[in-house]
């Protein structure tokens, strides 16, 4: 399971929040090998004068956290990483400098969804890459 929520001033972040999201999942699918229908990202759109953030930073300055089971390798939580950065500079056109990625894991019993604790679930894809 993956929840991503993706913050960033809103006139950045409107009008590429469909291809981030197309961006972000071919990421989460090559690298973690998650299923194509399993896509739940939530967008946070900010005015300027609330998003407060370092030198060095422009207005495309975009924070992307991920909250998952834990149970991923170090190398494919960097494969992540590393796709992410990438391909959201190439394609989306975010600067390396304006990224910022965060990963939260936790444990599957910590999770509730679709009626069960996480831990209780039949999941159609493996967590443990």
């Amino acid at each position: 399971m993956g929840q991503l929520k993706i913050y960033g001033v809103k006139d950045r972040l409107n009008p590429i929040k469909g291809t981030l999201s197309k961006v972000i999942h071919s990421c989460m699918v090559d690298a973690l090998e998650f299923p194509r229908n399993k896509k739940f990202h939530r967008f946070f759109p900010m005015d300027k004068e609330d998003f407060y953030f370092g030198n060095g930073r422009t207005d495309a300055y975009t924070i992307i956290e991920i909250s998952m089971f834990e149970g991923r390798t170090i190398e494919a939580k960097k494969q992540l990483i590393t796709l992410l950065l990438e391909r959201i500079n190439r394609e989306v056109g975010i600067s390396l400098q304006d990224l910022e990625i965060t990963i939260f894991e936790t444990p599957k019993h910590n999770w509730g969804i679709r009626g069960l604790p996480g831990d209780e679930l039949e999941l159609d894809y493996k967590v443990n890459v």
